[in-house]
């Protein structure tokens, strides 16, 4: 809630003179809805030694009040029966006004009174007198320097005076010069409840943290904006993780105006600890009753964490499984086992997706995608897709069990697929059975592959199978991936890292061992404008010169997401006959820099890049010869996950390509 300030300050005679030192208590902002007189009455008694403001549980500091309250507007000011229906809220414009007003103060100051200023309301009261008008005036240097009060001005200089002759339509002209503003002085936050007493290491480092991150330090600029946002972040950061409970016990801002200071103290209550009890799920009908709590991952005794319950609800929602999903406590439970609250509603259980799209690297596609999400008999899910385009067009089907007590699933994944290299036309077929753990950074899969690739084309014409990568392999594979980013699809820092060990057999007359590593590499470093993208993948296949490999387990690379300026998968070893084939070791790098694109002075939604591109595809690591790549693109935070449009030129082929992408890839 919005609060405003009314202060009083100690006179003689009834008269207000300039202040020495304000007294005042906060008052909510309908207070000021209600008038003059309402103000008046609604301000708690304060001292004129000091100027105060308070909100909480708690009432201000005991104090008396010195200064005579002012005389009440007449009651004649609220008329019955005025065409304009009485008084109006404070931002009206009536068709016609009694008076006019003008604002003679700096921009900050000038707009704050336009908008609240109660002379406003009085506008349409067309039958005011001119000594009612005068009491108006009188009064309404109060409200004038309550509003002010609210931005940090303690001490202002206020004239109110009217214009215009006794015929003539008057204007009150409100001319406020409010001087130095307030700057904090010394503050205190002082806890309660278990965070105040507890000895465990993460209490004190929430105590900490909410200390660190107050956001009105001393020597910043006091205004009552600033004080609101201040408490309501303190008391955020106090509820979000082991006292949802938590409230704030009490709050004082100790004003000393002419000196300009404002002393602040505020209580937080963190009441008890909670930790998690049973989890009680509602919505579920057609799946399995253990799904919920398998991808929500909340165990039971767990000290309470926002963050945690707002994962939970974002695994269950991303999940396919559910439309949407609410995770939740009441705090009025048992603060040792709080049940845990999950409404789900269940997505359909089967789904069909139609898709069409784009890359500067296969052209054209179009898709159909097939989810049944409870395969009757086993309660696997089953998603099958068809893709079709120029370069590699696909049909896939994987299968993948409802995750364990350990978020561990099994897995069935099928796949055929035809790659287009121009010269060489690799018909592949693969078939995979494992488990994988998907995690909120880091992936795991392990599990058991057979590759089939049938290489056709003019391209084979003097080369053999093993130059080609014609052949058949069983392997055993273990992937791991971890992702440390910000946030995702947009990440503005961190850094991600995975590797690939497999190892295996080549299949058919010739049976030769080999193994197959790869690993992977991002970072995002900011910069004071903008930031540095870095990415480096390395891979290599050992194995006997004569071995058969599959091409789907050897390397190629170029295009949109590896080395730009080059064509998909133009990047490989240079065969016999001149064809580009199939390698053994792999090394692409990049650098760019991504930089924020101004608009009217602030940042877009769009950035500018230009970066440098490197890869190189060979059979023995000392033939690595890396092709280059430079060029500049746009990037745009579109609602699917960045575009990307790169003009990239290749050093070696000395081409210009356009590349066109969407999504964060790793």
């Amino acid at each position: 809630m919005t609060h405003f300030s009314t202060y009083h300050a100690r006179t003689a005679a009834g008269v207000m003179p300039a202040p020495s030192r304000l007294a005042f208590t906060c008052v909510a902002l309908t207070a000021l809805l209600l008038g003059p007189a309402a103000s008046a009455q609604t301000a708690a008694p304060v001292s004129p030694a000091s100027t105060s403001m308070s909100s909480g549980s708690t009432p201000p500091s005991s104090v008396q009040q010195t200064a005579p309250p002012p005389a009440p507007p007449p009651e004649k000011i609220e008329p019955v029966d005025t065409p304009q229906g009485a008084v109006g809220p404070t931002s009206a414009a009536p068709e016609v006004t009694a008076f006019d007003i003008a604002v003679r103060a700096p921009a900050e100051v000038q707009e704050l009174l336009e908008k609240h200023l109660e002379l406003q309301r009085y506008r349409a009261v067309t039958d005011l007198d001119e000594a009612e008008l005068a009491r108006l005036i009188v009064l309404a240097e109060r409200n004038v320097r309550n509003l002010v009060g609210t931005l940090g001005y303690f001490s202002p200089d206020i004239r109110i005076t009217r214009e215009g002759g006794v015929n003539e339509h008057p204007v009150i002209v409100v001319a406020v010069d409010p001087g130095q503003a307030t700057n904090i002085g010394p503050v205190a936050i002082t806890f309660a409840g278990d965070i105040a007493v507890s000895p465990d290491a993460d209490a004190t480092a929430q105590r900490t943290e909410i200390e660190r991150d107050w956001r009105l330090p001393t020597g910043l600029r006091f205004t009552q904006d600033a004080w609101s946002s201040a408490k309501t972040q303190a008391l955020r950061q106090l509820v979000a993780r082991r006292y949802p409970a938590g409230k704030l016990a009490g709050s004082l801002a100790d004003v000393d105006a002419p000196g300009r200071i404002a002393s602040l103290r505020v209580d937080l209550d963190s009441g008890p600890l909670y930790r998690l009890g049973p989890m009680q799920v509602s919505g579920v009908e057609r799946y399995d009753p253990a799904l919920v709590p398998r991808l929500a991952r909340l165990n039971q005794g767990d000290i309470y964490d926002l963050n945690q319950l707002v994962q939970a609800q974002q695994r269950l929602a991303a999940s396919g499984y559910f439309d949407s999903a609410y995770v939740f406590i009441n705090p009025e439970n048992d603060p040792l086992a709080v049940p845990v609250q999950v409404q789900v509603r269940e997505a359909k259980l089967q789904k069909v997706v139609l898709g069409v799209g784009m890359t500067t690297d296969s052209g054209p596609r179009a898709s159909v995608e097939h989810t049944h999400h409870r395969v009757p008999g086993i309660g696997w899910r089953a998603v099958t897709k068809l893709q079709l385009e120029k370069k590699s067009p696909f049909v896939q089907t994987e299968w993948t069990s409802i995750p364990d007590e350990a978020n561990w699933r099994w897995g069935v994944l099928g796949r055929v697929e035809r790659i287009n290299d121009n010269e060489l036309i690799t018909q592949a077929q693969r078939l995979r059975f494992g488990r994988s753990q998907a995690g909120d950074r880091i992936d795991r899969n392990i599990y058991v592959q057979y590759d089939r690739a049938n290489v056709q084309g003019a391209g084979l014409l003097g080369n053999s199978a093993a130059d080609t990568g014609d052949g058949s392999a069983l392997t055993a594979n273990y992937v791991w991936t971890g992702r440390y980013f910000d946030s995702l699809p947009f990440p503005a820092k961190g850094y991600a890292l995975g590797f690939e060990l497999g190892a295996g057999t080549t299949l058919g007359k010739d049976r030769q061992p080999f193994t197959r590593t790869v690993g992977r590499w991002m970072g995002i470093k900011p910069l004071e404008r903008g930031r540095i993208a870095m990415r480096a993948e390395a891979g290599a296949v050992l194995a006997r010169d004569t071995a058969n490999i599959p091409a789907t387990q050897l390397f190629r690379t170029g295009g949109d997401n590896t080395v730009r300026g080059y064509g998909y998968r133009d990047i490989g070893i240079k065969l016999a006959n001149g064809v580009i084939g199939p390698g053994r070791y792999l090394a692409v790098g990049s650098v760019e820099w991504q930089r924020p694109i101004t608009l009217k002075g602030r940042p877009s939604e769009f950035e500018h890049t230009v970066f440098i591109d490197a890869g190189a595809v060979a059979d023995k690591p000392q033939d690595l010869s890396p092709s280059f790549g430079i060029g500049t693109g746009v990037r745009w935070r579109s609602p699917i996950g960045p575009l990307q449009i790169d003009l990239a030129y290749g050093l070696k082929v000395r081409q210009a390509r356009l590349h066109i992408s969407v999504g964060f890839v790793f």
